[in-house]
């Protein structure tokens, strides 16, 4: 797309456990390393879909991404569903929406259909509403104070994970809210629209996380999506249990487990948060495959120590240690990894058809806008503006794989190359700079040719074939 814009111008009980032989102990902590994986790609969706795919299928992925959403998220709804404060609800209120009475089974399903709409209607309201205000994002991210109250609030989630205390409603509001219902297909809906609220202290550690989400991408349809995923995984096992009297497992100690796994996510989500102001927690991350192995390597090791599996009133100092250094590890480690898949890659070698192009004449990146600018109109050169931003992840996804990509840094030699960093969006400077170039969203890449005319512009994520061909023929 062309325009004549130009640069120069513009609490569970079977607590026991010591009986147990080692057997058991092993068993119970691989299968909270299964666990950990499956949820690493629910907390970081973009992530786990980016290396798992390969560049010129990243686009397809991108394509994918509402589905691959609305499973991560059905996924999060049910292990929400798995917590302590949740899953004893299960039969009590299919008891209370009478599907147990029902005089037909397809009577219980509909009386269960209609419990779990009215979880749907809270949630997904709630995440259209986080889709609406989503513009508010975009700068609230960029303000180190709230970064930090964000990852309070994670931490805060992670601590009542790992029982520090309980998170739940009021009493006198919960007796209030426990009246609503009645008998009937309306009553059931207004259940659930109650049981969600009930339910929301539990949800937080992947609700609060997914509203975030959603808020960045301010897209109103991915909300209703998510949201309705995210009830249906919630309510799922209150409609099987009401529409075919399913017999639930009895509750235990794997579900303090589950509490643990979200406890663990949580602190590696407050780092994530946290480094963005503060770069050098991430200091130490590599993108290299030997240090992202080291660091799964450890993070299992952790797992096997019972940052999962163990609880903290099975034993004595002894298991409280284990567990203590399980998580620890598990956490650091974590977070370096999921910190090194953010950094772009090192730069590979530079393939046969360009590998005698001097050093000076591949892509080289400016920091200082005006300077570039300048350095174009004296050397009648084109110019590619690149905005980006600490919590911009599209950003880094482009520096990824597109920027460095040895194709791309070849064909773009001939460009005057700038980095405008809008991570602080209040300083004056970068808002000017936004306006001259009407930058609306991040991630916004501009190119303009040596007249100075504005040739093409990207406010996504495009893999290298794409930009390749957007470079063809700008002089």
């Amino acid at each position: 797309m062309t325009a004549s814009t130009r640069f120069h111008g513009s609490a569970v009980a079977a607590p026991g456990g010591r009986r147990r032989g080692a057997r058991t102990d092993v068993r119970g902590a691989l299968g909270a390393l299964g666990a950990l994986a499956a949820l690493s790609a629910l907390a970081f969706p973009a992530t786990a879909l980016a290396a798992g795919e390969e560049k010129d299928l990243f686009t397809r992925g991108l394509e994918a991404g509402p589905l691959f959403a609305g499973l991560a998220a059905l996924g999060g709804g049910l292990l929400t569903c798995l917590t302590p404060c949740v899953y004893p609800m299960i039969a009590i209120t299919v008891s209370i929406f009478g599907a147990r009475e029902a005089k037909s089974r397809r009577e219980a399903m509909l009386l269960s259909t209609s419990f779990v709409l009215g979880i749907v209607v809270l949630f997904t309201t709630m995440l259209v509403a986080a889709a609406l205000s989503g513009s508010l994002f975009g700068a609230a991210l960029s303000n180190r104070w709230v970064i930090v109250g964000i990852a309070v609030v994670f931490i805060a989630l992670s601590l009542s994970m790992f029982g520090a205390f309980e998170m739940t409603l009021p009493d006198r509001l919960m007796q209030r809210l426990s009246q609503v219902g009645g008998i009937g297909y309306g009553g059931a809906f207004l259940l659930g629209l109650v049981s969600g609220l009930v339910a929301a202290p539990c949800t937080g550690p992947v609700l609060t996380g997914i509203i975030l989400w959603i808020g960045k991408t301010q897209s109103i349809g991915l909300g209703a999506l998510v949201g309705a995923t995210f009830s249906i995984g919630l309510g799922l096992p209150f409609w099987l249990v009401g529409t075919f009297a399913v017999a639930l497992p009895k509750g235990g100690k794997w579900m303090l487990g589950v509490k643990s796994f979200f406890g663990i996510v949580m602190l590696i989500v407050a780092l994530y948060f946290l480094k963005t102001s503060f770069p050098a927690l991430s200091a130490l991350a590599q993108p290299t495959t030997p240090f992202m192995v080291v660091m799964a390597g450890l993070v299992v090791v952790g797992v096997l120590l019972g940052a999962v599996h163990l609880s903290w009133d099975e034993g004595g100092a002894g298991v409280k240690i284990r567990k203590g250094l399980g998580i620890a590890l598990t956490v650091a480690c974590g977070f370096l990894l999921v910190a090194s898949l953010d950094l772009p890659r090192l730069a590979s070698p530079v393939p046969s058809a360009v590998a005698g192009e001097p050093a000076a004449q591949q892509l080289t990146w400016l920091h200082e806008e005006a300077a570039a600018v300048s350095k174009a109109k004296a050397e009648k050169r084109p110019l590619l503006v690149d905005f980006t931003a600490e919590w911009c992840g599209a950003c880094k996804q482009l520096d990824k794989d597109t920027f460095s990509d040895p194709r791309v840094m070849a064909k773009a030699a001939h460009f005057v190359a700038v980095k405008v960093d809008a991570t602080d969006d209040e300083d004056p400077q970068v808002d000017a700079v936004k306006g001259k170039y009407k930058v609306v969203g991040l991630p916004t890449v501009v190119l303009y040719d040596s007249t100075g005319a504005e040739r093409k512009r990207f406010n996504d994520f495009v893999g290298p074939e794409v930009f390749l061909a957007a470079l063809e023929g700008i002089q």
